[in-house]
């Protein structure tokens, strides 16, 4: 089976067409990182530091709560994927009726969650007093339309999974310049402050979502979308949930980490908090063609294991994880040179800036060590094996980073040793990772699992 305008992952010469399908993936997450870096540029600029750190505070908490679905629709796209790859079309359309009930029930419980508790939150991170009802009135507008995020995701796993990461991109790209143009109409024309700019992405993210599914609408193709295709398939359903719940669950242990972190980091004050967010919106530019390496190791493997390719399958993986470590070193050398430029591009604080460049710095030297936690973790989810990188992932980025910062905060009370534990915790996630990736068995076990049994 194929998808008529994706790039076919089963058959053909694996590293050609690995890379023409992830640079769709690349570019489709550069316009989509421009949501969050356009609306703090446009904020440090125009309104000021505070602002900028109410935008850019809101970060880790937002992941908090998104990646934990994020990470179960990862599982959907698997399980799309081998449908697809394994030709079975009738499980196929009942797998994406149950990926977009799934997102419509997702969406409604994250709004409420997402408008109702952002401000406890907020106050449990000790968000600077002079930044909070700012941020909180930037989340309560951004939740109010996470459903159309929710959607656009679940269509662009469904896009993903069948070998089509172009379309994903042109949306992305009509939605990025909106979001641009509306960032600059309410920040800059209407003096809205953050709440504009929490509108324009909402609006730009809710045409995206609109574009996409106008499309899986029309498509001839046995993924198409229908009103009467909508279901939930139990079976399909707890398949989903087993790959897709322990990505969930790692993302919420990663964010919990992370906000932990950045409660860490609000102790400083708004210049800490400023500059150290101008940083992580860099760092999302940094780390796109390993994000898109990753998506295109996890769609790679999924397939390739639906159609019993499995001499594809490694190949396919190592040299996806390569690539992405190989872009990881020598973007990490270029920004490590270029932070101040860089982060001196959201505001004019010095000490915003330096706070920016600390962390850049500290953290660039081991950009290689995060792509190769996250390449191999990519591989695990798309053999199915999702549980190996959350138990990873759990013990080392969250119990072994939150109680490095509970005593490091204590000993020394300076900024640089908490933006140490990043690269620390990277370091000892890839040994672990790279262990399981050369010693352990879990391509052969996927085979003899999938071999007939004989007669």
């Amino acid at each position: 089976m194929t998808s008529g305008t994706g790039i076919d992952l089963i058959r053909g010469r694996i590293r050609p067409n690995l890379l023409r399908f992830a640079l769709p993936l690349f570019l489709g997450q550069l316009f989509q990182q421009l949501y969050n870096a356009v609306d703090a540029l446009v904020v440090g600029n125009l309104v000021g530091q505070d602002a900028l750190a109410a935008v850019t505070s809101t970060g880790s908490l937002i992941f908090l709560l998104v990646g934990f679905f994020g990470g179960v629709f990862g599982g959907v796209s698997v399980v799309i994927a081998r449908c697809f790859g394994a030709g079975d079309e009738e499980r196929l359309r009942r797998a994406v009726g149950t990926a977009v009930s799934t997102a419509l029930i997702s969406g409604a419980a994250l709004t409420v969650i997402g408008v109702t508790a952002t401000p406890a939150l907020l106050r449990l991170m000790d968000t600077p007093v002079s930044v909070l009802p700012d941020a909180v009135g930037y989340l309560r507008i951004y939740f109010s339309g996470i459903l159309t995020v929710i959607l656009y995701n679940s269509a662009n796993g469904i896009f993903q999974a069948v070998g089509d990461s172009r379309r994903p991109l042109y949306y992305l790209i009509v939605s990025s310049v909106v979001n641009v143009a509306l960032d600059l109409f309410f920040v800059g024309g209407l003096h809205m402050g953050v709440n504009g700019a929490a509108l324009a992405t909402v609006l730009a993210q809710g045409l995206s979502a609109v574009l996409a599914y106008a499309r899986l609408g029309r498509i001839d193709a046995p993924y198409r979308v229908t009103l009467r295709g909508v279901c939930l398939d139990r079976p399909l359903a707890k398949e989903m949930i087993r790959i897709g719940l322990p990505s969930g669950v790692q993302n919420s242990v990663i964010a919990f980490a992370n906000v932990i972190v950045q409660s860490s980091v609000n102790s400083f004050g708004a210049a800490a908090v400023a500059g150290n967010g101008a940083y992580v919106k860099l760092e999302g530019f940094i780390f796109i063609p390993i994000n898109a390496f990753c998506s295109a190791a996890t769609t790679f493997v999924s397939q390739n294991i639906g159609a019993r390719e499995y001499d594809r399958v490694k190949e396919g993986a190592s040299f996806a994880v390569g690539f992405s470590c190989v872009c990881a070193a020598v973007l990490g050398v270029i920004f490590f040179i270029t932070a101040p430029m860089l982060v001196g591009m959201f505001g004019k604080s010095p000490e915003a800036i330096a706070a920016g460049v600390l962390r850049g710095r500290i953290c660039s030297v081991a950009y290689v060590l995060l792509a190769l936690s996250h390449g191999i973790a990519a591989v695990c989810r798309g053999a199915g094996y999702a549980k190996v990188p959350m138990y990873v992932m759990l013990g080392v980025w969250c119990v072994f980073r939150v109680a490095y910062i509970q005593v490091v905060i204590r000993l020394f009370h300076s900024i640089a040793p908490v933006f140490l534990a990043y690269p620390i915790t990277w370091a000892i996630s890839s040994v672990i990772f790279l262990w399981y990736y050369r010693r352990s068995n879990w391509l052969e076990r996927i085979r003899a699992r999938d071999l007939p049994p004989t007669e």
